[in-house]
């Protein structure tokens, strides 16, 4: 399995070194059927963060025609509104990065590249599944990708996924097929393993969740099953 990491100006850097360095773990304690790499959707380039400008360098394109598994981050920075910013600010060309800059402003600003119709590509693959960690939900969203999906995002940004026409569910991951989102920046570990559990199988999952001493939180939501009744 090919796991692409997406990097933009401005994303969160948690969200990607994390569930990254599970699935990276997951392929070695599988003897290599996972492999991953970092991409942007202009090709290779060094990428600035959105925590205090650290890069990471991607080291090819993103392509939804070869890719298993593409993961979009979030972003980092500050919460708010995109009309609390003046309009100069949400314009910026790919290597640009602000101290300070908006979340929903460096979200939107994916945008104007062409990640949008790359990632929509990649939705039309049945071979393919997106996973997105906290805003990344919002990145497809914004781009009119999620309308009638199951999907959530960090709390903060929840009522605005459900503008977009998304079905918001409030867990931690959320399974919906070929769709997998979590919520909060932490939530890049439970969807990883997750990931490794349903790709790759329980004892590799289980074995990366020993490594990394850390126990999942939450029970993922499917859009598989029976509805609950009241409780």
């Amino acid at each position: 399995m090919l796991a692409q990491f997406v990097l933009f100006d401005g994303f969160d850097l948690l969200d990607v070194v994390a569930p990254y360095e599970v699935l990276h773990a997951g392929g070695t304690a599988s003897g290599g059927s996972v492999r991953v790499e970092l991409v942007s959707a202009e090709g290779p380039r060094e990428v600035v963060s959105g925590v205090g400008g650290v890069p990471l360098r991607a080291t090819a394109a993103l392509d939804p025609a070869k890719a298993d598994l593409i993961v979009v981050p979030g972003a980092a920075g500050r919460a708010g509104e995109p009309g609390e910013v003046p309009d100069h600010y949400a314009e910026a060309d790919a290597g640009e990065w602000r101290e300070h800059e908006f979340i929903p402003v460096l979200l939107g600003r994916t945008l104007n590249t062409d990640l949008p119709g790359l990632l929509k590509t990649a939705m039309e693959r049945p071979e393919a599944t997106v996973a997105t960690v906290c805003g990344g939900s919002l990145v497809l969203a914004m781009a009119g990708l999620l309308e009638g999906r199951y999907a959530t995002t960090h709390h903060m940004g929840l009522d605005m996924l459900d503008a977009t026409g998304a079905h918001v569910v409030r867990a931690r991951v959320v399974d919906d097929g070929d769709l997998i989102t979590g919520a909060g920046v932490t939530s890049g570990l439970d969807l990883a393993l997750y990931l490794l559990e349903r790709e790759v199988g329980p004892k590799i999952a289980h074995a990366v969740e020993e490594l990394f001493a850390y126990e999942r939180r939450g029970t993922p939501w499917s859009h598989r099953g029976p509805s609950p009744v009241a409780l």
